[in-house]
């Protein structure tokens, strides 16, 4: 396994639609491994395949809580099946490729979903709380969409001027 870089806001390939996978084999296995290897170590919870620039509609996942046995989940081609718009929740967001960034977002708080797993066998489960809250989190990222695009306008862009400005001077320090 290895762990990729992750891309970070605004860079243009998160705006990106990822496209379906084909079908479930050795070297998307590969590509799920080494995007848990990497969420691990970023550390964070969830991870989209876009996010290490790779435009696959692949997510993995790892809901487990400090001190409990690593729990690792995968999803390809994940839908959401339906959701419970009556029922909402507030959670602090972060993001992986927004670092050092959190805001609260409102999202449904249940949803259904269907997905291949790690062996590509279709699944059906339904998500509530955290689960829901992160799996729709991801799902945005296979449309191009951030968790800071729930936003407002200017919250978004106070976002995005401190990263580039932070990118910039990375770069510099490099250079």
């Amino acid at each position: 396994m290895t762990i990729r870089p992750i891309i970070t806001a605004p860079d243009p390939r998160l705006k990106q639609v990822s496209e379906p996978v084909a079908s479930v084999d050795d070297e998307l296995r590969a590509l799920m491994d080494d995007m848990l290897e990497t969420m691990y170590d970023a550390p964070g919870i969830g991870l989209a395949a876009i996010q290490i620039g790779v435009p696959k509609r692949v997510i993995v996942m790892d809901l487990a809580r400090e001190g409990e046995p690593p729990a690792p989940q995968y999803f390809v081609n994940p839908e959401i099946t339906w959701v419970n718009d009556e029922e909402v929740r507030i959670y602090e967001e972060g993001c992986l490729s927004v670092p050092d960034y959190y805001e609260n977002v409102e999202r449904p708080a249940r949803c259904g979903l269907r997905f291949l797993d790690y062996d590509g066998k279709p699944q059906e489960v339904a998500c509530d709380e955290m689960f829901a809250t992160c799996i729709q989190h991801e799902m945005d990222h296979l449309e191009g969409i951030l968790f800071i695009d729930h936003l407002s306008k200017l919250k978004r862009d106070r976002v995005l001027k401190r990263l580039l400005k932070e990118r910039r001077l990375r770069e510099k320090e490099l250079a």
